[in-house]
């Protein structure tokens, strides 16, 4: 096992060298690369990689919101502000980042400690959407904005070739956000309300609430999609009692 970073570089060359291909980008800085490929749970087990790939998944965040933006207004500027911020919030899920990173074949790259490794944490959903994340993060270091702009057009423009219509119905956040604006003027508010579980494997639990009354909850491995767990469910609890009412 290696002990240094270039060595670690040294033993994951091939690997890089696959997912570069695959990515159709080569990285000028290869620690870059690998950064975004290193879980906390291997950072945490080998002290010699602290640097893992939290921050690149915070800065990939951004640059996916913003070139999403882009591309969606560019390519539907008929749909007005709600419309896009629907398709964008179901591209940029936990289930929309995943479905990208398993185009890739993403989650044989990462590096993971023992722990993850060994209960499948390659194909974890909140995995493979963070590492994701950090990747897209790590081509914006290494190359700038238009590079960055490229890859996520070319690995999201098919989904919004075929899935326009589902991915407008998919977003719960945003639907309840638009039916609670509809019927009241007001959003809902999110809380967490509790973590557990590991650093690298916490479980997120949220809740969704209106007016001081809670609509409805979520657990998941990641913040986001514990909120659309709870707005999801939150939406059950609305129509239910719409359902009721009539």
């Amino acid at each position: 096992m290696p002990s240094t970073l270039p060595a670690l570089l040294q033993d994951t060359e091939e690997s890089l060298r696959i997912l570069q291909e695959r990515i159709g980008h080569q990285f000028n800085s290869q620690l870059l690369l690998l950064r975004a490929l290193i879980h906390s749970s291997f950072a945490f087990e080998n002290p010699y990689a602290s640097q893992h790939n939290e921050t690149l998944e915070f800065l990939g965040d951004s640059v996916l919101d913003l070139t999403l933006g882009f591309i969606l207004l560019t390519r539907f500027p008929e749909l007005r502000e709600g419309k896009l911020t629907r398709i964008r919030a179901a591209l940029v899920s936990e289930n929309g980042l995943t479905t990208s990173a398993r185009a890739i074949h993403l989650g044989e790259h990462l590096l993971l400690g023992k722990g993850e490794e060994s209960s499948g944490g390659r194909d974890k959903p909140s995995i493979l959407s963070s590492a994701y994340e950090a990747l897209l993060g790590a081509i914006f270091l290494d190359a700038g904005y238009d590079t960055a702009l490229d890859f996520v057009r070319r690995h999201f423009e098919k989904q919004l070739d075929t899935q326009q219509e589902q991915l407008l119905s998919s977003d719960a956040k945003s639907a309840l956000q638009e039916y609670l604006q509809e019927h009241h003027n007001e959003g809902p508010c999110y809380t967490l309300c509790g973590e557990e579980g590991p650093a690298h494997a916490r479980i997120f639990s949220v809740s969704v609430s209106f007016r001081g009354q809670e609509l409805g909850r979520g657990q998941a491995g990641s913040k986001k999609e514990a909120e659309q767990q709870a707005a999801q469910a939150a939406l059950l609890h609305l129509r239910q009692g719409s359902q009721e009412k009539h």
